[in-house]
């Protein structure tokens, strides 16, 4: 009998440090997408847990995720566009991982709207104004000759659930979706007029982004939520089997449908979460147009990917599979 309790105290002891003294800890995310997968891998895998993190995921509009963020509602935010928006105008913001550098967003417009120069006088539904897609579309914008705004009207619609609404019942001409929306909309005979994946824009999706004075005050907790992220990520870039299923439940679609976003959206992944310099330059350059800055932008105030290039040495160094 001594022994089983002593077998069961031992037992207890070593997950106690894991699961009853878990920090909890605030992410606020713009939606449960692809953008995401990276994230909830960690979680469902128990890789946030391993690093003693109890991981909540804060859903709200990418601006609102910024400010959020800012005032200091939340230790994290997965948000990249608004972020950098935020840190290009003086916030105290700092950009640390991301899981995607390409796009995962799609322009559909009613069918009768044959491309984009078709536009001019329409009214265009995204997240939020400010956030990283809006920049982003007035961008491809004003390369076809439109300014958004002024040619253009865009309307801040919200989460895809709500663009699309807004496309289907006439309130909106065209709106940017992401997965699965891109597909609904095209099964419903809406025409698709640009494809950002397949465009030269870099588009940071699925980040960590936290304030300064995280990274000066708790190091060791920006270290383990990078960590466990990285974990994440590469678990979903080598396991599309066991990825599949985390992909079916969050985003609340079948298999087969499941399958076809993450063979669209894996090619823009990240390999390890960091970026190269020319990658940091391009996917602010759309940004710094909008905001009509003279200066070149110190990437050093927007970005730090020292906890990323940490983590995964050590992962090598552990001889770490997912």
């Amino acid at each position: 009998m001594n022994k089983i309790i002593l077998r069961f105290l031992w037992v207890f002891v070593a997950v106690l440090p894991v699961s009853v003294y878990a920090a909890t800890v605030n992410v606020a995310v713009p939606s449960y997408s692809m953008s995401l997968v990276a994230f909830m891998v960690a979680k469902e895998r128990g890789y946030y847990r391993q690093e003693g993190l109890d991981v909540n995921f804060v859903l709200m509009p990418a601006p609102i995720a910024s400010r959020a963020l800012i005032g200091g509602n939340v230790e994290f935010a997965t948000v990249g566009g608004s972020a950098l928006t935020a840190s290009l105008g003086g916030a105290p913001l700092r950009l640390l991982f991301s899981s995607f550098n390409r796009s995962l967003f799609w322009l559909y417009s009613k069918p009768e709207i044959a491309e984009v120069k078709d536009l001019k006088g329409k009214k265009i539904g995204v997240s939020g104004i400010g956030a990283g897609p809006d920049s982003m579309l007035r961008d491809m914008l004003t390369k076809h000759g439109l300014q958004g705004g002024k040619d253009v009207a865009i309307l801040a619609m919200g989460v895809d659930t709500s663009r699309y609404a807004s496309l289907v019942n006439g309130v909106t001409d065209a709106v940017l979706l992401s997965t699965p929306y891109n597909f609904v909309a095209q099964d419903a005979g809406f025409r698709e007029l640009v494809s950002f994946v397949k465009q030269d824009w870099v588009e940071l999706q699925g980040c960590i982004v936290t304030r300064e004075s995280v990274l000066r005050t708790d190091a060791a907790l920006v270290e383990k939520l990078t960590l466990a992220t990285l974990k994440g990520l590469l678990y979903v870039r080598s396991n599309r089997a066991g990825s599949l299923p985390t992909v079916a439940a969050m985003m609340k679609v079948n298999p087969d449908l499941a399958a076809k976003i993450y063979d669209l959206s894996i090619p823009a992944m990240t390999t390890y979460g960091a970026l190269s310099e020319e990658l940091q330059k391009k996917a602010i350059e759309h940004v710094v147009k909008q905001m009509n800055l003279k200066d070149p932008p110190n990437l050093q105030k927007l970005y730090d990917f020292t906890h990323a290039e940490k983590a995964r040495r050590q992962l090598e160094a552990q001889g770490w599979k997912p």
